[in-house]
């Protein structure tokens, strides 16, 4: 990559996408084959048009027909084909047809790669965008096992031919990463973008595996998808990896619990039974189809401007601990949040929180933005089948506010009784008093003053999980004693 100079400042030249699939064409030792379904061969046509391309391509293929698709990769189980597990059955193999027809006495240096891509573009209603599967399965060792990057994309252009394009663009930008930017996988991921704007595609979801990967969070490169803005949200499961947001919420009933978790306590754990017990029992809410998230919004990871990831980590890490899945998010408002849900289903849906949330939810500055104000804004909200679910507050004098003595800016008091009377704000009304009391805030500050107490403020095994990886600042007698010594 050239450097150029103005003034004071650094500005890098980013290669061309002929000057990337050449520089992988000249590498006399890479070498594999593609295979890419559903939106022409863009990705190979790129290293075919930038020249020496017979040293690189073994083969090129795709397999657009089903039965033919099927007869090589094997069927799905859910007979579908733009999968992740369809993308890893085609790297694997075509790695594996490379390996058995080419001769390692013959060629010892050659690093073998196989590229997959399995997308389905617009479609002529334009009601559907469009999605894949991207990945590449390679060694950057002749004798090292394989390296395998996956990621998932969202196509946000309104013509076939564009999505195309960018596909190929996208699929240059990765080969050439994983070989030259492996080593730096933050800055692998910016490039993804190069020669590509944001409001072309989306990457929702990225993994990378293998052993030059082998101290690589995957977690933390979903938070960097976030942070650069290459998507609006990222999901992780109750065993702590990376999950397809669209897997987890599709056709599903959504209850949302968002806060900051730093850390979890007794009274998150509290609202989440509580409105969920009264969120199954609604019409057009089955228990067997409802998905429970605890979301983050990205605000809330900032320290002093900056995002805390080891802070991240923490709380993802004790969400999941208790079997929760957590969304991390850019969606300051709710009604963004209800937006993005409504992307992936069309079932009723529930947001659980507190006073001051709801509170906050009827400021209108968090508003000024939208042409329609607050107006627009709970349009959006409330538009779609939603219910808020109310957990009550501790006052300093002993007294506790809900829905009923609730106070908002006078400019809204009208406003919200029309919600509240209109059964879009439900109290919690089964809550356990005896835990009112617990703010994560002063569990937080026990923690990193080292005072006695705050583990029976927090569900069964987070204090012993806290303690046993040092969160939140937390030092435990053996760290304390060693500081001694």
């Amino acid at each position: 990559m050239e450097i150029t100079l103005k003034g004071d400042m650094v500005i890098e030249n980013v290669p061309s996408i002929k000057q990337k699939a050449l520089r992988i064409n000249l590498n006399e030792n890479i070498y594999g084959s593609f295979a890419e379904i559903g939106a022409g061969q863009e990705t190979v046509r790129q290293f075919f048009r930038a020249g020496g391309a017979s040293r690189t391509i073994a083969k090129s293929m795709s397999a657009y027909d089903k039965d033919f698709s099927d007869a090589i990769y094997g069927i799905e189980n859910d007979k579908r084909y733009v999968t992740e597990a369809r993308l890893r059955k085609m790297l694997n193999h075509e790695i594996g047809l490379i390996e058995e027809r080419i001769s390692r006495e013959k060629h010892p240096n050659k690093l073998f790669f196989s590229f997959a891509n399995t997308v389905a573009t617009i479609d002529f209603a334009k009601k559907y965008k469009g999605h894949g599967w991207v990945g590449i399965k390679y060694q950057l060792e002749p004798d090292q096992e394989y390296n395998d990057i996956i990621l998932h994309l969202r196509f946000k252009e309104n013509d076939a031919r564009l999505q195309q394009e960018t596909l190929g663009i996208l699929g240059t930008n990765l080969i050439y990463g994983a070989f030259y930017k492996y080593n730096e996988p933050k800055k692998l991921l910016r490039y993804l973008y190069d020669h590509l704007d944001k409001d072309q595609l989306e990457i929702d979801t990225i993994n990378f595996s293998g052993p030059v990967f082998e101290d690589v969070d995957n977690r933390l490169m979903s938070l960097q998808l976030v942070k650069n803005g290459m998507t609006d949200a990222v999901m992780f499961a109750p065993d702590g990896n990376n999950v397809l947001p669209a897997r987890v919420l599709y056709k599903k009933n959504i209850l949302t619990l968002r806060g900051s978790f730093r850390p979890v306590t007794k009274v998150n754990m509290d609202m989440y039974e509580k409105s969920y017990n009264m969120f199954i029992k609604e019409n057009r809410v089955n228990p067997d189809n409802t998905q429970v998230v605890f979301e983050i919004t990205l605000s809330n990871l900032r320290a002093e401007g900056e995002i805390d990831e080891q802070d991240f980590m923490d709380r993802a890490r004790l969400l999941c601990s208790l079997g929760q899945t957590v969304l991390i998010s850019n969606f300051q408002e709710y009604y963004k949040l209800v937006e993005y849900f409504s992307q992936y289903s069309k079932s009723r849906m529930g947001l659980a929180m507190g006073v001051n949330n709801l509170v906050d939810i009827f400021d209108e500055k968090y508003y000024r933005h939208l042409s329609g104000g607050i107006l627009e804004a709970f349009g959006k909200l409330f538009f779609k089948d939603l219910r808020v679910y109310l957990y009550p507050m501790l006052n300093d004098d002993g007294t506790i506010t809900n829905s009923e003595n609730l106070k908002v800016h006078p400019r809204m008091k009208e406003l919200y009784k029309f919600f509240k009377y209109n059964g879009k704000v439900i109290d919690i009304p089964e809550h356990d008093p005896k835990i009112l009391s617990i703010f994560s805030r002063t569990v937080l500050k026990m923690i990193s003053e080292n005072k006695e107490g705050w583990e029976e403020m927090l569900p069964v095994g987070v204090a012993e999980l806290i303690k046993e990886k040092s969160l939140f600042g937390c030092e435990t007698e053996e760290i304390l004693h060693k500081k001694d010594d």
